[in-house]
């Protein structure tokens, strides 16, 4: 069985993830696997022939604050670097899932619905918070308000996620909180429960 977990920015995907782990499931992080792919020599190279060398930090590793800069202010680009990582993403999945094809995972995928993802999972769960607790997430980060607000305009609104998951968690309260929500989900999440 394969979950995936989405939701906005500063919602707490990372935290239920991290929740479903403990719970058994084998856990991918989007995020994660794209910061790895970032650094493969060719993507390297990609990225600075398409952007410049200005993306490039003191080490020679591409900076992703300066990669963000330039995409999420020009959707072109934004689109040329997804089409460039996504089919490197998808393949690291299909690989983590053929070696382990027994077991349940849960993969967070920030732009699961943006791009169309629903066929790879059995269930989606979608983890929301309102936009205050979320923006204040965010900033304690390291993002600012305005960079904040800027990138989630690029994602679905909220209440689309909402009506497209198959299940919701909210995560304005507690972590325990936010786990309990999990644990008595859990019994729900089964091949034959799919609707």
């Amino acid at each position: 069985m394969i979950i995936g977990i989405t939701g906005s920015m500063g919602s707490g995907k990372s935290t239920a993830a991290g929740f479903c782990e403990e719970l058994g499931y084998r856990r991918l992080d989007s995020d994660a696997l794209i910061r790895e792919i970032l650094h493969e020599p060719d993507v390297v190279a990609a990225v600075v022939a398409q952007f410049g060398s200005n993306v490039r930090d003191q080490n020679g590793s591409l900076d992703r604050r300066a990669i963000a800069q330039i995409v999420f202010n020009d959707d072109v680009a934004r689109e040329w670097l997804e089409n460039l990582l996504h089919p490197r993403l998808f393949a690291r999945w299909r690989e983590a899932f053929a070696a382990d094809d027994a077991t349940s995972w849960v993969v967070e995928v920030p732009l699961l619905f943006e791009k169309q993802l629903e066929n790879w999972f059995d269930f989606i769960i979608c983890v929301a918070s309102s936009s205050d607790l979320q923006l204040a997430r965010l900033e304690k980060r390291g993002i600012s308000h305005a960079l904040a607000e800027q990138r989630i305009s690029k994602q679905l609104p909220l209440a689309t996620k909402l009506e497209r998951a198959d299940f919701v968690l909210w995560n304005d309260g507690s972590r325990d909180f936010l786990r309990e929500q999990l644990v008595v989900l859990q019994p729900q999440l089964t091949p034959t429960s799919r609707c």
